[in-house]
């Protein structure tokens, strides 16, 4: 019987991603998809800016990039006059505030972008088994390492196959077999009160906004606008609500009603379709999974935890972030970096943002589907309509934006998100927010930075240096190298103890090979190690101003000398967005998956160090530390 390290089920966005990162590090896969085919036309096609910050961290995004998909910077309003509709504003898609590499949704069809994951897999050994499904599976334990035993069978039931796993994971979508077999039960957290249809296309129209993401309200109902590549747009098209006397909800409807419905939507502007390239009618429902795993052993994740309108753009990259946040974690255990406790924070920390999602969710469809009052049914408003008071749709999106861009995501406090108050390690040395010591929140990103680096004084955007290879990052913010020096030197001493966390984890092999052109690890999978000086690029000289330890990784030092306008007068932009004192630093930690773990005080001695054991030791389940040692 043939053994995996992990059977996925569904080659949607969530497998994919899965299947991505664990190829890539070294797993043994079977990937399984009941299409014949990957998507080929429609589905899901929004990549908000902290998706596209994890598709470049996987090194994956030129490819996405390659295929010239829209870009969305703003959304316009339009609302309902006497007239038919008029454009009441813009708002930024994703806005200055927030602080994004990529202030822009993508818009790209599915299936391409599930053809860059595929390319990827297949270069890394792995090939998708099609058509193929699930008929069984049950986790007996017969096998202590590979305890799940998964029957599958050809969808033309000609050929079967039983293999066993160390784990199974259901990206099969909405209607998940696994979840339905472990009796996982879904909580619907609203009736279904509107249905949709939506349509891709090439069209023509005298509509000015076509090119622009735009909500559109008329009396004659609503209208989401989405522009694509190849010249196409998406329409979401309202066609029933719970308010009408015939309602419905698996009402149906034809292409051609649909494209009537938006022809008089639309007015005074008029609309034709050259072609349509994809037609689907859908209610909308919510619903999420009660458990995502019941052992952690069997999981899930993607559509078959949680379903939402897709009209806020936010049911692929939610798939993303939970495979990834699933795969380093998956990797820790198995690579005896972490006990199999860490793997129950998958649950709690994405059942979260699943919750948080079906929460604005139910909030955006309704004040979409409602009908929004006429500039001439509003008082005073006839003499200076463009400027008329906010609606509330337009106020809940922007309030709403963090949220949708991906940079709202925050996880709560556990033992890989240290809190001053429930983490079991503390220290005086770790800082906070609260306290005002740092502006970094661990759970949440690590805020972006620009720097210059040394070795051959590009300028690059520190939160990438380090792809998503499954190791933490340690950042040394380092401070004035001059004042800081002794800080430094005792840092890389007490790292270099036989049982800190960075020694406990370093390559076995380290006398025999050899790592010298190895980048990110060359001394230990576990962690990656920047580090960033407040000083000038021409001023810095490596081997003299850094001990050896840090120095190992030359690739990685770096000049914190670019002007930040977030920052105007810091000396130190990165240290100051970090919200890191510009002469003393600080260090931090930052998980697998780009979420900040730790921020803790760069000092003389060894308090550093301790804190950082401390914090490593809560989560490898191991006593770490308490020994000195010198470089």
């Amino acid at each position: 019987m043939e053994k995996y390290d992990v059977v996925i089920i569904g080659a949607g966005p969530v497998g994919l991603t899965l299947s991505t990162c664990l190829a890539r590090w070294g797993y043994r896969i079977k990937h399984i998809d009941n299409r014949a085919e990957p998507t080929a036309t429609g589905r899901a096609d929004g990549i908000q800016p902290r998706s596209l910050d994890l598709l470049r961290n996987m090194g994956l995004k030129r490819k996405i990039m390659a295929h010239d998909p829209a870009k969305v910077y703003e959304v316009a309003f339009w609302d309902p006059n006497s007239k038919g509709i008029h454009r009441t504003g813009t708002w930024a898609s994703c806005p200055k505030f927030i602080d994004a590499r990529y202030p822009f949704t993508t818009l790209l069809h599915q299936g391409l972008i599930e053809r860059v994951f595929i390319e990827d897999i297949e270069k890394h050994g792995v090939q998708i088994q099609r058509p193929w499904t699930i008929t069984g599976f049950q986790n007996d334990g017969k096998d202590p390492s590979y305890p799940v035993e998964v029957r599958l069978a050809h969808v033309d039931g000609t050929q079967t196959e039983t293999v066993r796993a160390k784990y199974l994971f259901s990206g099969e979508g909405a209607r998940s077999f696994v979840r339905d077999q472990l009796g996982v039960k879904m909580i619907h957290k609203d009736p279904i009160a509107h249905v949709w249809g939506v349509m891709d296309g090439v069209v023509r129209t005298d509509f000015p906004d076509i090119k622009m993401k735009c909500t559109i309200h008329s009396d004659a109902g609503s209208i989401m606008v989405i522009p694509r590549e190849n010249n196409m747009v998406r329409l979401y098209i309202q066609i029933a609500s719970s308010t009408d006397p015939d309602w419905h909800p698996r009402k149906t409807t034809t292409q051609e009603e649909v494209q009537r419905r938006a022809k008089e939507i639309l007015k005074p502007y008029t609309i034709s379709w050259d072609r349509v390239e994809w037609y689907s009618v859908y209610p909308i429902g919510q619903g999420i999974a009660e458990r995502y795993t019941l052992d952690e052993r069997v999981f899930m994740g993607g559509d078959a935890c949680h379903t939402h309108s897709p009209k806020a753009g936010q049911g692929m990259n939610t798939a993303f972030l939970d495979a990834v946040n699933l795969a380093w974690k998956i990797h820790h255990v198995e690579r005896g970096f972490a006990p199999r406790s860490l793997l129950s924070t998958y649950e709690s920390e994405r059942k979260l943002i699943a919750e948080n999602l079906l929460d604005f969710d139910a909030r955006y469809a309704k004040l979409f589907s409602a009908r929004i009052p006429s500039a001439g049914e509003v008082s005073g408003a006839s003499s200076q309509s463009t400027c008329m008071q906010e609606n509330e749709f337009v106020t809940t999106f922007k309030a709403s934006c963090e949220f949708t861009s991906g940079y709202g995501v925050a996880y709560n406090a556990n033992a890989i998100n240290w809190s001053p108050d429930a983490h079991p390690a503390q220290h005086s040395l770790f800082l906070s927010r609260a306290s005002g010591t740092t502006k970094l929140r661990p759970g949440k990103i690590l805020t972006p930075a620009t720097v210059t680096r040394v070795v051959d004084a590009n300028v690059v955007h520190l939160e990438q240096e380090i792809p998503l290879n499954g190791s933490y990052r340690l950042y040394i913010f380092g401070g004035c190298p001059k004042k800081n020096s002794v800080a430094l030197h005792d840092l890389a001493t007490h790292l270099s103890a036989p049982k800190s966390f960075y020694t406990t984890f370093s390559h076995q092999d380290l006398s025999s090979k050899d790592r010298y052109h190895e980048r990110h690890n060359p001394h230990s999978d576990f962690v990656s190690v920047c580090t960033v000086l407040n000083a000038k690029r021409a001023d810095i000289e490596i081997a003299d101003m850094l001990p050896e330890l840090l120095a190992r990784y030359q690739d990685h030092v770096y000049a914190d000398d670019v002007w930040d306008a977030r920052v105007p007068d810091a000396k130190a932009a990165a240290h100051a967005k970090m919200g890191l004192d510009e002469t003393r630093g600080g260090v931090v930690v930052v998980r697998p998956d780009g979420y900040v773990g730790c921020v803790v005080g760069l000092a003389e001695g060894r308090g550093t160090v301790e804190a950082l054991d401390a914090y490593f030791g809560v989560l490898v389940g191991r006593r770490l530390g308490g020994e000195r040692s010198v470089l």
